[in-house]
């Protein structure tokens, strides 16, 4: 997927219910050429995706994302920015809210629920 290498999830923190993620959003990012020509966005779609990674690479145990209940998008995020996401789990495995933060402070709250893999 342009905009998102697979890789790019950095998990930096894990305390029981919580784990702390960080991405950088590359300037040169294909995404930005329609995202909108003359004022590059990230989309949100992505920022949401984002915060998918972080918590599959930080569940204890395998899940699939069920429903992202909620997301509120707070302010743009532009090309080279550093994003952290801070998950809380609320029920281990199943549901958890998500704050993803640059450096200007929150861009989004997130809430995404999981089930275990069929």
């Amino acid at each position: 997927m342009a905009g998102f290498p697979t890789s790019s999830v950095d998990v930096v923190e894990r305390s029981g219910a919580t784990a702390v993620a960080r991405v950088v959003v590359a300037a040169d990012d294909p995404v930005f050429a329609g995202h909108f020509p003359g004022f590059p966005v990230y989309p949100g779609v992505l920022v949401v995706e984002f915060a998918h990674r972080a918590a599959v690479a930080t569940a204890p145990g395998p899940a699939r994302l069920a429903a992202v209940e909620s997301t509120r998008f707070l302010r743009p995020v532009f090309p080279g920015a550093a994003l952290t996401v801070r998950l809380t789990w609320d029920e281990p495995g199943r549901r958890c809210s998500a704050v993803v933060s640059g450096d200007e402070g929150p861009v989004a709250r997130i809430r995404l629920r999981y089930e275990e893999p069929r």
